[in-house]
């Protein structure tokens, strides 16, 4: 099956959160009336806080039954619970304590004050098994209707950053010590974990972001910028501004 990949433009980061927003409001409703449920994966940053408030804030929340929604995180800083740099802190602030959702269904990784301690190791074990367990059959993963990611200045994902070990691994969650970007610990879904979404969303936004998005677009290899190898397993989305699109050739460029 041919893997359907779009590059989508828009003017501005605003007119990017708002249009992601209303977006990701339709592809909740529609998995919903297909599956009865929804499956999304969380991501974290300015873009995508940016995106929960806007869809906190437009009359489309209403269409989508979010006591169906599971929520589940990409990666996450290994710091305490409620700690304002936690993924899971942003989202719950942005969008999740403003919406009926059903508190069993949203899954953020381990802290670093939770049963596991400071293990991340353990704590990644964790949340695989609580994945499985949220899984169909013998499978390892939920059935993920969409992957939200953002890019970062060299090209990582999530927490898997270029030629570290995380780009290597294959169990559905790492932990990540060391990472190059502060905190030095964190957990992460790995690359063939996120690929097994329906659909993975790319959003990107700033001219600091502009040649991460050109290398990944560009054919590199996923060890070496691991945005190239993110996909979905029916569709690839390239949301940006004109900004993180600067570097694209001509071809990606005219806004749509």
């Amino acid at each position: 099956m041919t893997i359907e990949t779009r590059v989508v433009i828009h003017a501005d980061p605003k007119v990017l959160a708002e249009a992601v927003a209303a977006r990701l409001a339709v592809r909740l409703v529609d998995a919903q009336a297909e599956r009865g449920e929804a499956d999304l994966v969380l991501t974290g940053g300015r873009i995508a806080a940016a995106i929960y408030r806007a869809l906190r804030d437009s009359p489309a929340r209403d269409a989508v039954d979010w006591s169906r929604v599971n929520f589940w995180w990409g990666d996450e800083r290994f710091l305490p619970t409620g700690h304002p740099d936690r993924n899971e802190t942003q989202a719950r602030a942005a969008l999740l304590e403003a919406l009926p959702v059903d508190p069993l269904r949203v899954h953020p990784m381990p802290a670093s004050d939770g049963p596991d301690g400071p293990d991340p190791e353990s704590a990644a074990a964790r949340y695989a098994e609580e994945l499985a367990a949220a899984a169909p059959g013998t499978a390892q993963l939920p059935h993920f209707d969409l992957v939200l990611l953002g890019i970062g200045e060299d090209g990582h994902v999530a927490s898997v950053f270029p030629e570290h070990p995380s780009a290597y691994e294959t169990r559905p969650v790492s932990a990540v010590r060391g990472s190059p970007k502060p905190p030095p610990i964190r957990t992460t879904l790995t690359l063939p974990a996120l690929n097994t979404a329906e659909e993975v969303w790319l959003i990107a936004a700033g001219l600091e972001k502009a040649a991460a998005v050109r290398m990944a677009l560009s054919g590199a290899g996923a060890v070496q910028v691991p945005a190239a190898g993110v996909h979905g397993v029916d569709r690839m989305l390239w949301l940006l501004d004109r900004a993180a699109a600067h570097e694209l050739p001509p071809r990606f460029r005219s806004p749509r």
